[in-house]
C-alpha cells in the first residue's frame, strides 16, 4: 500500500463527521463535564481517531508503524464508545442517540480493522 492521504479515506471522513457531531452535542452538557469531565474526554477520544490516522498515514514510515497508528485510532474509537455509555447513564444522552452513535463507531472500528489488514 503506497502513500495514503488520510482525508481521502472514507473511515477518516466518517470519523471526522461524527466527532464534530459529538463535539457539538457535548457542549450542551453540564459545565462540570466540560474540562476534564466526560464532555472533554469524549471530544478528545473521538478527535483522536482522525489525528492518529493523519499522523500515521501522512508520514513516510514503515508498514508496522502505520499499523500502530491505525491500532491507536481503533482504541480511540472503542474508548469513545465507553464515554457514550457513561453519557447515557449520567443522563446527558438519550439511549436511542447512543445506539445510533455506537453503531456508527462500530462501523468505523470495522473499517479501521480492515485498513490495518491492508497495510503491508
Amino acid at each position: 500500500m503506497g502513500y495514503i492521504r488520510p482525508v481521502d479515506l472514507e473511515v477518516y471522513k466518517r470519523a471526522f463527521s461524527v466527532a464534530i457531531e459529538l463535539h457539538k452535542l457535548s457542549l450542551e452538557w453540564p459545565k462540570i463535564e466540560q474540562y476534564g469531565g466526560i464532555a472533554d474526554q469524549i471530544r478528545r477520544a473521538s478527535k483522536s481517531i482522525c489525528a492518529n490516522l493523519a499522523e500515521g498515514l501522512g508520514k513516510h514510515m514503515s508498514a508496522a508503524d502505520k499499523r500502530k497508528f491505525v491500532q491507536i485510532a481503533l482504541g480511540s474509537a472503542e474508548e469513545t464508545g465507553v464515554w457514550l455509555q457513561f453519557s447515557v447513564e449520567l443522563g446527558y444522552l438519550h439511549a436511542s442517540e447512543r445506539e445510533r452513535l455506537a453503531k456508527e463507531y462500530g462501523e468505523i472500528c470495522s473499517m479501521l480493522y480492515g485498513l490495518m489488514q491492508k497495510i503491508q
